[in-house]
């Protein structure tokens, strides 16, 4: 009995330590902060989503296809991002993207037709994909200058910024305040927030020259058996944030009938589990394994779709949603590491093919849905992404994690 209280009492204080080390050490918070803005636009933005869809008059192919313009996005900038963080380094390529990213948000939320918002959405696509590896490079930067593990937690940063971001959303819908006024405003929090953080930013040594001084830009690699397995893996889980970040207000709105402001909180409920258990992930990966953590979350998050379809009621789909941001929480962290220890494959090569895959399911699996929504219905939609859950967790089982 005594050694159960012991081992738990480590256990607890081994949670507390790691946390410690990341909201204590000032270059790992601030890289944190900047996984936090990103997320606090996007949250504050898909919340809004159901509002510009009826002010457009869109149907569900009809959003479907505007939101597919940010995966484009994503697709021409992320070859890029290797060379242009070689010749900026990674603290400029944040500032410059979190700069544009602040810009582009405010295009989709005022656009007055689906030209312009596609517009919007394609330069979302190209700033997010520039800032999504200059922040994950920065984060490992930290890592292997200081020796901690701040990957999880960072991620965890991100989650909360969602969660931040669709809650106070929710807030401003429930205060009739106009979309537009609301998003101006995070926007410019965000970009005042930009210059703070550059300093420090500076500070962290940087991985974009080799040990001999000379540029060393990532570049796409045909990714080998291991890495194409986790950037499938980490598509299905990709796709399960998309999910929740763009489908989760419309479908619990449109689908089930909840108000505009039980809606926003669908968002907000995957963000807070997905939340907690990121930031509790760099002391529970090591203990479960990070393979036996990607089958049980693929399963979890899975399970938490077939709940908000099987029980189509507003309640139940927000427990599905938590349960669906358990089994994605910490896929992302796992991977992103994993990804740039791949034999035979550069760090950054690894990284940036695996960015890219990952984030064309996290962008491109809402469109998707909508075409399948359109044609037999948002259950089906959600259904799909359940059973492509399942079957990366299927695929966890021989995955090799270096």
């Amino acid at each position: 009995m005594n050694t159960t209280v012991t081992f738990n009492r480590l256990q607890r204080n081994l949670f507390v330590q790691n946390l410690q080390t990341f909201f204590l050490n000032r270059q790992a918070l601030i890289v944190g902060l900047v996984f936090a803005s990103d997320s606090l636009l996007f949250g504050s933005w898909v919340a809004h989503i159901p509002h510009v869809k009826e002010r457009l008059h869109l149907s569900d192919a009809e959003l479907g296809l505007t939101l597919f313009a940010m995966p484009i996005g994503l697709i021409l900038m992320n070859p890029l991002t290797g060379l242009i963080i070689s010749r900026l380094g990674e603290a400029k390529a944040c500032f410059w993207s979190a700069i544009g990213l602040t810009l582009a948000v405010c295009i989709p939320i005022n656009a007055p037709n689906m030209g312009i918002m596609a517009l919007g959405l394609f330069l979302l696509g190209l700033t997010s994909a520039l800032l999504n590896v200059a922040m994950n490079t920065s984060a490992t930067n930290v890592e292997r200058s200081q020796g901690i593990s701040i990957m999880s937690s960072c991620h965890g940063m991100w989650s909360l910024g969602g969660l931040l971001g669709s809650g106070i959303a929710g807030t401003v819908i429930a205060l009739n305040v106009s979309p537009s006024v609301h998003m101006a405003i995070m926007a410019g929090i965000i970009l005042v927030a930009t210059f703070l953080f550059q300093p420090i930013l500076h500070t962290i040594p940087s991985s974009s020259r080799n040990e001999s001084g000379e540029k060393a830009g990532a570049s796409f690699v045909i990714p080998n058996l291991d890495l194409s397995l986790m950037i499938f893996i980490g598509l299905a889980v990709a796709m399960g944030e998309g999910v929740a970040l763009d489908w989760s207000a419309v479908y619990l709105h449109e689908t089930l009938g909840a108000s505009s402001q039980i809606a926003a909180l669908g968002f907000g409920a995957f963000s807070l589990t997905m939340t907690s258990f990121r930031f509790l992930g760099d002391g529970i990966i090591p203990r479960i394994g990070a393979k036996r953590w990607l089958q049980v979350g693929g399963f979890l998050g899975a399970l938490g779709l077939i709940i908000a379809i099987a029980l189509p009621y507003p309640a139940t789909a927000l427990i599905g949603f938590a349960l669906l941001g358990v089994g994605c929480s910490l896929g992302a962290p796992i991977l992103y590491s994993a990804s740039m220890r791949v034999p035979g494959i550069p760090p950054a090569a690894g990284l940036a093919t695996f960015a890219t895959f990952s984030f064309i399911g996290f962008l491109a699996g809402p469109p998707v849905i909508g075409f399948v929504a359109e044609s037999f219905g948002l259950y089906y939609g959600l259904g799909l992404v359940a059973v492509i859950l399942l079957i990366s967790a299927g695929l966890s089982r021989i995955v090799k994690l270096f």
